[in-house]
């Protein structure tokens, strides 16, 4: 594994010797010069990570050496070393010079490693920041995300600026989109990548066990706890965990999960002991968080605490502009995994593909993908590959389900239209209509009785006066 490599300045060879062996025993690769002029100089041959530089020096002083660095090699961090005079000026440095940190003479060596530590980790993010930043701008992909329209770019820069932070990250969208690939991306780019990254389901793990999963137990907590078990904040200490269908987790442990984010500490199931954890939470869900809390399925308080940072994902039939590109990705990435030929789709199959609506989103398209290369045996992907995968005809029946209408039709008869459509949609259910508009039953049945009473309501759609506070089960019609 390679050293990291630090670049000590100071024109006193005891302090600058001492520390160069200090890091050197740290096992870090550390060498030092006298002054900025000679560091420059070394810059160019040692390439260090961080450079560690007293300010008042002959020649060339630590100020004027930060901003020739920031100006030659903005990915490389500057610590300032000064005397109890200069501390204000270093202060000022930092705000607006972007020097990294700095240390009142003389350092207390543990501090200073930490710092430096820290210092290397934000240098490394920084500059696999550059190398993603490159990657998109070649090939249109960002980590393991893909997509080079404005919706994914958004993307992208939000989650360079929220990942070196340990702020809390609230990622919504559909099922499919690629929520997790986005919590992924935002750990590996973070000072914590070296660190765990743990997810966990939050709909997957019935609930009587979900509490035992995230917080862990002790030896005879209940019936079957044969052992000691650690849950994901413990196995996640120091790096990142992701709640997946965070909105899907009981209130009773929304409660509990609230209290560990507060105090940064869990206690195991059965036992008495707090235990520190440093976790950064992300927490993805596939539905409007604003209105779980309104029905009462979410914490107002745990929402807010989760939702620091928002970032949405748009579906794929919104970022049509993205579909050849990662469609490619996808052949590439499954013909390797699986050993097929395939290399690329032809044109009929790619119009096939940008032709559907994709309610599975890139979930759906991967799945389809990979059916076209396992079956492949040539290196170009036909439209045939991709059947019994029915594009046509479910875009079909997505035609079918749509109301075409001219521009200017008045919005009541726009709502008329839509009403009676979803009642022949569901065979005159009309609970299951109320369901698909997103109106109340009430709603819906005064709708009817108001076309009913101006003759438009068509004798195909049975109507009779109810109380809908009785019942309107499935065989209502």
């Amino acid at each position: 594994m390679l050293k990291s490599k630090v670049l000590i300045v100071d024109d006193e060879p005891t302090i600058a010797g001492g520390l160069r062996d200090l890091f050197n025993e740290w096992g870090f690769d550390a060498v030092s010069e006298s002054d900025g002029v000679a560091a420059l100089a070394r810059i160019e041959s040692f390439h260090p990570s961080v450079i560690l530089t007293d300010v008042l020096m002959p020649r060339m002083d630590g100020f004027t050496l930060l901003r020739e660095v920031h100006a030659r090699y903005p990915d490389t961090a500057v610590i300032l070393l000064t005397g109890r005079g200069n501390v204000e000026t270093a202060v000022r440095a930092i705000r607006e010079e972007g020097a990294y940190h700095y240390f009142e003479k003389p350092v207390e060596p543990n501090k200073l490693r930490l710092v430096v530590e820290r210092a290397i980790e934000h240098t490394a993010a920084k500059r696999e920041n550059e190398i993603l930043r490159k990657q998109l701008r070649d090939s249109g992909a960002f980590g393991e995300l893909v997509g080079s329209s404005e919706a994914m770019r958004q993307i992208y820069a939000l989650i360079e600026q929220v990942a070196p932070s340990s702020a809390s990250v609230l990622i919504t969208g559909a099922s499919g989109t690629g929520k997790e690939l986005v919590a992924r991306t935002i750990h590996n780019l973070s000072p914590r990548k070296h660190a765990p990254f743990v997810a966990i389901n939050c709909s997957a793990i019935p609930e009587t066990l979900m509490e035992s999963e995230l917080f862990g137990h002790e030896k005879g907590a209940f019936t079957g706890a044969a052992m000691r078990r650690q849950g994901c904040f413990e196995l996640a200490h120091m790096g990142t965990l992701l709640l997946d269908e965070i909105a899907e987790m009981p209130t009773f442990l929304q409660a509990k999960l609230l209290r560990v984010l507060e105090e940064r500490s869990v206690r195991r199931l059965g036992g008495r002991q707090e235990i520190p954890v440093n976790v950064r939470v992300l927490a993805a869900t596939n539905k409007n968080p604003l209105e779980q809390v309104r029905i009462g399925h979410f914490r107002e308080d745990l929402l807010y605490r989760l939702n620091v940072i928002s970032i949405e994902l748009p579906p794929l039939r919104q970022r049509k502009d993205d579909l050849p590109l990662l469609a490619q990705h996808l052949v590439d990435q499954l013909a390797e995994k699986h050993s097929r030929p395939a290399r690329s789709l032809n044109p009929a199959a790619l119009d096939a593909l940008q032709s559907y609506h994709w309610p599975g989103n890139v979930r759906e398209l991967r799945n389809a993908i990979e059916r076209a290369v396992i079956i492949c045996s040539t290196e170009q992907i036909q439209r045939h590959h991709l059947a019994p995968y029915p594009v046509e005809q479910r875009q079909r029946v997505r035609i079918e389900d749509t109301i075409t209408l001219p521009v200017g039709t008045p919005i009541d008869e726009v709502e008329r239209q839509m009403i009676l459509r979803t009642l022949q949609k569901t065979d005159n259910n009309k609970t299951r209509a109320a369901e698909l508009l997103q109106i109340s039953l009430k709603t819906l049945h005064n709708k009817l009785r108001i076309y009913r009473e101006r003759k438009q309501l068509p004798e195909s759609v049975p109507y009779q006066p109810t109380n809908v506070a009785q019942s309107d089960n499935d065989s209502e019609n």
